[in-house]
Formats: structure tokens, sequence, C-alpha cells
């Protein structure tokens, strides 16, 4: 199913040009920002496979999401202290956005939490 959905075909392609581009990184950041990096896009690929083998996903999803906003965070960063240039910043961001949007329509489709608290019926 991974391969199939759009969200991991994204991913797959951003991981592929995270880990070629940080490699690039000055030897003092590979072991600090270039690592984050890495590990979060990683992380989130993982994170969605489990997704996909929940019988319920959703709880996956919000972590997901979380990861991505880390994912983002990192690559600021990386913009930020010139690592990426502006036109390498506006091709991940972009994915990244992308990948964002394939991770809410999937998150809107979930069944919202079931509540352990009911309402008082009768009263």
């Amino acid at each position: 199913m991974e391969r199939e959905s759009p969200i991991f075909t994204r991913l797959y392609d951003l991981i592929l040009w995270l880990l070629n581009h940080t490699e690039s990184f000055p030897k003092s950041e590979r072991f600090r920002l270039a690592k984050r990096l890495d590990d979060a896009a990683l992380d989130l690929y993982a994170q969605l496979t489990r997704a996909v083998r929940s019988p319920a996903p959703r709880p996956e999803l919000l972590e997901a999401d979380r990861q991505l906003a880390m994912l983002r965070f990192y690559l600021r960063l990386s913009h930020a202290r010139r690592l990426t240039s502006p036109a390498q910043y506006e091709y991940a961001a972009g994915l990244l956005t992308e990948i964002g949007r394939l991770l809410g329509g999937w998150l809107k489709k979930q069944p919202p939490p079931s509540s352990d608290l009911s309402a008082p019926s009768g009263a």
C-alpha cells in the first residue's frame, strides 16, 4: 500500500533528496543538524508505515503530524544557517507542504476519537 500512496511517494522523494543534500553539509553540521534532518524524515516514514498497518491509525497519524512539524523546523534551521540555498529550501518546503496536505486529508478520513466520558442519559 505504501508504494501506491502519494504520501509515501512524496516522502520517499524528500528522503532521497535530503540524504544527498545533507552529505554536503560541513563536517561540523553532519552530526548535528544533518543527522536530525535525516532521522526526522526516516522516522516520519516509519510512523506513516505504522499508521498504514494500524487498525486505528489516528494516534499514529497525529504523531506523524508532530514529526512533520519537527522536520519543517530542522529544514528552516538549515536554511537560516545557510546550509540550504533558497532554491533548495523552496524545493524541500514544497514537498513538505504537499506531504502535510496529504497527511491532513488522511487524518480527516479517520473517525473522531471516541470519548470515554459519555453524557448522562435521561437526565
